[in-house]
Order: C-alpha cells, then sequence, then structure tokens
C-alpha cells in the first residue's frame, strides 16, 4: 500500500517540478532544441522517470487526476528530454565531481572528511540519498532494487549539476519556499554550514541536524545551489549505491567529470562495527555464538551476503577498467587508509587531480591520532593504527568463521586472510591482511 502511495506522490512530485521550471521551459525553441547548462536542473531526469512512464497506462489504484498527472508527465518527457547527451555541453573546465562509494561501518564518515575538510573551493555533502532511502522503503524494510537504484542515480545527477529541485521532493516535511529543517546531517558537511548558507539563526525553530561551530538558521536549498555553483570542486559520500553498473550514464554525462572512489573494508571488521553499532539486531547472534549455530536463511546473514556480493560485483566491474569506467574509477581498503592516511590520501587526491592541500594534511594528522575519549562509534577521529584489526579479539570465532562461508569471494578479491583456527584469530604478530595494490 505504501509502495503505491510512494509512486503517486513521485507522479505528482515531478509534475510540480516540470511546472516550477515553466521560465526553462518558454526558452525552448519551437523545435524543442533546449540546450542545458550546469545551471540548469536535470528536468525530471533520466532513465527512472521514463522506466516508470512506460507503465503507466497499467498503473493499478490511481486516481483520475493522478493519471491526469502523469500524462502530463510523460508528454513532457516524451518531448523535453533527449535520449543522449551529444547536445549536452561539457563539465567546465577543471571541475571534478567525486562520489565515495562505500557501505556502512566502512569508515566512509572519516574518509568523507579528506574532501570535506578541503574546504574554500570544494562543495561536499555527507549521505544526502539517506532522503530518497527512506521515501521508498517498503512496508517490509526493504526497497525495489531497480527503481531505488534509478531514483539515486538521478538525485545525484541533480546535486553533482548543483540543483536540489530533485531531492527536495524526497525530503519530509517538504521543504517550504527551498527552505528545510530536516536534511539528514547537514552538520557534516562544511558548504552548508558556511556563509552565504549560513543564514541568520531563528529562535524557537527546530532544526534536528543543525550546524555546530556556528548558529545557523534553517537550510536554505537555494543558497545552498548558488553556493555549489561558486565551488570549483564537488564531493558525495553515499553508503546507498549497491551496484556500480547504474551509475554508467551518470560517469558518461558530459556535463560532469566524474572520480568514483569505492571504499571497502574487511566484512569481518564491518560486521563487528555492525555488532556495535547496532547492537540490538544482534542479540540473538552472540547469545548463538556462545551454545549453537547461526542459521544461514537468517535475515541478518541474508543481508550480510548480499551486501557481500554488491560490493564484490562493482569491484570487479571497476577494476577491469571497461572503457566507461577508464581512468574514472579507484578502489581503496579502509585497512590501507587506517594504516597509511597520509599516503592514501595523496593517492586519492591523485587520483581526482585536486591539489592535496595542507589543511586537509593538518587535519589527517589530527584526526589519525586522537584519544580514545574522542573516538566514538561514530566519530570521524580515530587512533587509527589501532583500529585495522582491533575486531579479531572481540569477535567469537563461530561468527568470524559464517562470515568467512558467506563472504568467502569478497575476502579473497579484496586480499582479506581467512582465519583457520582461533589462535591464529587472536594471534597479533599474523596479520590479516595482504598487501595489495589495485588500480
Amino acid at each position: 500500500m505504501r509502495l503505491k502511495y510512494t509512486i503517486t506522490f513521485i507522479f505528482i512530485v515531478a509534475l510540480v517540478i516540470i511546472e516550477r521550471e515553466n521560465n526553462i521551459i518558454a526558452k525552448v525553441s519551437d523545435k524543442i532544441t533546449s540546450k542545458q547548462t550546469p545551471q540548469t536542473p536535470l528536468q525530471a531526469s533520466g532513465l527512472f522517470w521514463s522506466g516508470l512512464a512506460q507503465n503507466g497506462s497499467g498503473l493499478p489504484g490511481l486516481s483520475q487526476t493522478d493519471l491526469l498527472s502523469y500524462q502530463h508527465m510523460k508528454w513532457w518527457l516524451e518531448n523535453f528530454t533527449k535520449p543522449n547527451g551529444s547536445s549536452l555541453p561539457s563539465a567546465p573546465d577543471g571541475r571534478k565531481h567525486i562520489l565515495l562509494l562505500a557501505s556502512t561501518r566502512t569508515g566512509s564518515s572519516f574518509v568523507g572528511e579528506f574532501f570535506n575538510q578541503q574546504g574554500g573551493n570544494m562543495f561536499y555533502l555527507f549521505e544526502p540519498l539517506w532522503h530518497v532511502e527512506r521515501m521508498l522503503t517498503l512496508d517490509n524494510g526493504g526497497t525495489n532494487a531497480s527503481a531505488s537504484g534509478s531514483a539515486y542515480r538521478d538525485v545525484l545527477r541533480q546535486l553533482f549539476l548543483c540543483n536540489f529541485s530533485l531531492l527536495e521532493s524526497f525530503i519530509e516535511p517538504p521543504p517550504q519556499a527551498h527552505i528545510t529543517t530536516a536534511l539528514f546531517r547537514r552538520e557534516s558537511s562544511q558548504s552548508l554550514c558556511e556563509k552565504p548558507v549560513c543564514t541568520p539563526f531563528v529562535k524557537k525553530v527546530f532544526e534536528r541536524y543543525h550546524c555546530r561551530t556556528r548558529r545557523c538558521g534553517p537550510l536554505n536549498l537555494t543558497l545552498a545551489s548558488e553556493s555549489c555553483l561558486q565551488k570549483q570542486h564537488l564531493a558525495i559520500k553515499s553508503v546507498r549505491i549497491r551496484q556500480l553498473e547504474t551509475l554508467r550514464t551518470l560517469v558518461e554525462d558530459p556535463r560532469m567529470d566524474m572520480r568514483i572512489i569505492q571504499l571497502v573494508r574487511d566484512p569481518r571488521a564491518v560486521l563487528a562495527s555492525r555488532m556495535v553499532a547496532f547492537s540490538s539486531n544482534y542479540m540473538h547472534w552472540k547469545r548463538l555464538a556462545i551454545g549453537g549455530e547461526v542459521p544461514e536463511d537468517d535475515n541478518e546473514v541474508r543481508k550480510l551476503r548480499g551486501n557481500c556480493d554488491n560490493i564484490r560485483l562493482s569491484a570487479e566491474v571497476g577494476l577491469k577498467q571497461p572503457t566507461w569506467l577508464r581512468g574514472r574509477y579507484m578502489l581503496v581498503r579502509y585497512e590501507d587508509i587506517a594504516r597509511f592516511p597520509m599516503r592514501k590520501a595523496a593517492e586519492m587526491y591523485r587520483f581526482t587531480g585536486i591539489p592535496f592541500t595542507s589543511t586537509v594534511k593538518t587535519w589527517i594528522l589530527r584526526s589519525t591520532q586522537a584519544s580514545s575519549a574522542v573516538s566514538g562509534i561514530y566519530s570521524t577521529q580515530k587512533n587509527s593504527s589501532q583500529q585495522v584489526e582491533k575486531w579479531r579479539f572481540n569477535m567469537p570465532f563461530k561468527l568470524v568463521q559464517m562470515v568467512q562461508k558467506v563472504c568467502g569471494p569478497t575476502l579473497n578479491l579484496f586480499g582479506y586472510k581467512f582465519a583457520e583456527n582461533e589462535e591464529m584469530l587472536t594471534n597479533k604478530s599474523m596479520s590479516l591482511i595482504e598487501e595489495r595494490t589495485f588500480l
């Protein structure tokens, strides 16, 4: 039932976006040969909307009004969008668009700071797709992989073009006059907490994810868009993209110069971290680890297997360096960043083609030597050399065996050694990380 209302809502939102952009459509010639620029929204973008449109006539339960709205949207898609980007302008000289692709508990918040701390010429967004996932979540807690993947891609495309219109349609409660008090983790983006985006503080207005370093008013997304356009580079961190292949049309868009950094981590360490961060989900695992076996049909086991498979399949695509990804994909292990943060940060900056500034270097030095007092489970400050294989001494061997069975191909691909017995697992003189070089 919720999916039906979600689809209906998306159709209506698409119509609203279309009407909002009438000033752009009015400039289209009689032959409908529009020319878009980085400032122009990706009007109701892409394959997600057109994919839904193709099935519109058979959607059950939509009112006549909704169907009329849908028909209006379908007509607009057919007449005002182009199937390829051949007529679109290329990305502005020197502007890089960076996507940090990861999964939960892989250290992506920490690594994302490598770009957030660049400041000045960098516009950084932290998990904007959180809103999309939240709206597209089904009653059973899952999401439709095809629909969500396309929606993620299309929202990312607009954000990389400094347009927040499509993202606004997923924010709850809906922004009013492009102003919101509900953008997820606003405080994790320096770009959204600096002038002029930081507007004067408004008393008695509650903003859950408010800026920490200064008092700002609710987030004005128009000002955020203007600030984004003025920055030289853009970076977005996301843990919600399941398959790298779904981003192909985004990478091939000539308006952007994309660089994708895929961050991976030992699945055993990921599970150990999740068992701390989301302990209520794993209470029965802890009991089973003492006196039994974790069944392979357990819901969390299925999630673990699916996550490992998605990460591995994406990495296999990236490491093959197909034509559309050549020079645009980099694989980085969290363990290598934790052991050699400055070296790996320099490699990432070299890959993106952006100068590695002293500001970032100073932050890395300070944040990788933090005391335990500031190294919480969500902290971006760690004594990184102590974090690498800490999981080995806190995780029951039965759970380690289960992860090795479920995620074996993933461990092999990324160079993580199997622990053959409990003694090997807890032997501090033996590392479970092979030295590997990835493209």
